[in-house]
């Protein structure tokens, strides 16, 4: 039996026409009957680098009894013009976090797909603590399970205070080395008041992996990276699914 949690998140290649730009990561998160792709802003649209994809490709499992056997989805990132995704701003400026509503309509007929719902979410933020383990799912650098099409974790650890906006934005710190690719990945920890099942998504979902975070007057020969990373808290899903 394949672990839910890796069932839930998809990896995502942005295009432009039929030309393939990047890769990052995805994950699903159901809101009632609605059905939503996250991923982080920056994938669909980076002003700063000149990123403007057109479309995103992401890959859905299609048979629970072969893990194996996958169809590539296609999604279409404006309409008439318009960008499809919904985004959010703080007081802090943009979100760097997505959600785009699937067409149920348009998926194939039999999926092997978990979804995260807002009961994966914390009812309160001071059940963390500073240096809970946490797992970041996904795709870095492309790196998966090529033959079953499934991510990898990354083990990692909440490096600042949880439930404060570091430095004013609204996002939490997270250690683990990570890699392009990972952006939109989910940060999970495994929820204690359930047991353990490996065909329910028995975790909370605390943030969106966006970043890496560094210092820009670092000394390049002298210092390594700092390997901490930018998660964006995950309650931002309820208004971007609303």
């Amino acid at each position: 039996m394949i672990e839910s949690l890796l069932l839930a998140v998809t990896r995502v290649t942005t295009r432009l026409g039929a030309d393939e730009l990047t890769g990052a990561t995805g994950f699903f998160f159901q809101r009632g009957q609605r059905l939503f792709l996250v991923t982080a802003r920056h994938v669909v649209l980076d002003e700063a680098s000149g990123h403007r994809p057109d479309s995103l490709l992401i890959e859905l499992h299609v048979d629970p009894a072969d893990v194996a056997r996958s169809v590539q989805f296609s999604i279409p990132l404006y309409r008439n013009g318009a960008p499809v995704w919904r985004q959010a701003a703080d007081a802090g400026g943009d979100v760097d976090v997505v959600a785009l509503e699937l067409d149920r309509a348009a998926l194939p007929a039999t999926l092997a797909l978990r979804a995260f719902t807002p009961e994966h979410l914390l009812p309160h933020l001071d059940q963390i603590e500073v240096g809970t383990p946490v797992l970041i799912v996904g795709f870095p650098l492309g790196f998966h399970d090529a033959l079953h099409r499934l991510p990898v974790a990354r083990q990692a650890v909440i490096a600042s205070a949880f439930g404060m906006r570091f430095q004013g934005h609204g996002y939490f710190l997270t250690d683990a080395r990570t890699h392009r690719g990972t952006s939109g990945a989910p940060v999970v920890t495994r929820d204690t008041a359930r047991a353990s099942d490996r065909a329910e998504l028995t975790w909370r979902l605390l943030g969106i992996h966006a970043s890496r975070l560094d210092m820009s007057h670092r000394d390049l020969h002298e210092d390594g990276h700092l390997d901490l990373n930018c998660a964006w808290y995950a309650d931002v899903l309820l208004p971007l699914t609303s």
